[in-house]
């Protein structure tokens, strides 16, 4: 499957462009993946109709869910489809049989429709029970890409359990490079460590989308505002404070509150914010 999946995820790429689109189909304003809560209402509306086949209530009633998690799968498949187009490769290929299950619910609750309608109402329902089934699979799966394969989770790890309370010496002021970010370790933690002016920055070197390396990427002014751009999926982040610029990363990476004693070592705690 690696040549459809390759072939799709440059397609969608291309098509769904950096920019305000793009973050909201990841969530980033809401800082939480778009995909699942979209998915709930589709999948929802699919099983409410399906129960209410089951208990043979109002028949209009049924055809309203079912058109209504119709028109709901499309933003769900937007979503979808601009997340998935970032994964890694084991990623895209759980999920790619996520979205041919799901095309498949989607035809056969159409299909459904079509035939409620025009008064086949036994047919409305076969076709709605074999879609729940398609659905149900793509549902296991997409559990089985966020749960297992940690697909859309946070890969920055929360320091406050990391690192002990109080300021911890890190690395001498004078062995950083000026304006150029490099990696320093902390315990168990990879920082992000960037000197400049006058200043130091550091963060969690891992970013929250896929664990790419932070200070391998480049440093960019994004409407004034200093930040830095993973090198692996383009997850921007602002340097004051951690937060995400541009997806497809929704949650901010962990930032340090620093301070540089007399003899010149660069001491660091984790933030409070």
């Amino acid at each position: 499957m690696d040549r459809p999946i390759l072939g799709l995820a440059k397609a969608v790429r291309a098509r769904i462009r950096p920019g305000l689109l793009r973050d909201v189909l990841h969530g980033v304003p809401t800082g939480k993946p778009l995909h699942p809560p979209l998915a709930g209402v589709t999948l929802g509306c699919w099983m409410s109709a399906a129960l209410l086949d089951l208990a043979k209530a109002d028949p209009r009633a049924v055809r309203v869910l079912v058109a209504t998690g119709i028109m709901t799968s499309l933003p769900t498949a937007a979503a979808g489809l601009t997340d998935w187009s970032s994964l890694h490769r084991e990623q895209q290929r759980v999920g790619f049989v996520h979205m041919l299950s799901n095309v498949a619910a989607l035809g056969l609750f159409s299909a459904s429709l079509v035939a409620r309608v025009r008064g086949r109402e036994r047919t409305g329902r076969t076709l709605s029970y074999a879609g729940l089934t398609a659905v149900g699979l793509g549902g296991y799966l997409g559990g089985h890409l966020a749960y297992r394969l940690a697909a859309g989770a946070n890969h920055a790890p929360p320091v406050s359990h990391l690192v002990p309370l109080g300021w911890h010496d890190l690395c001498l002021y004078k062995d950083l490079p000026e304006g150029r970010a490099v990696s320093r370790r902390l315990g168990y933690l990879q920082l992000f460590v960037l000197r400049h002016n006058e200043g130091v920055t550091v963060l969690v070197d891992r970013c929250p989308h896929l664990s790419g390396p932070l200070h391998q990427g480049r440093l960019v002014m994004e409407n004034g505002e200093p930040c830095v751009i993973c090198p692996w999926h383009g997850s921007t982040f602002r340097l004051e404070d951690g937060s995400v610029k541009h997806g497809p990363a929704t949650a901010p990476a962990p930032t340090f509150e620093t301070r540089i004693r007399r003899d010149g070592t660069i001491q660091v705690r984790p933030s409070l914010t």
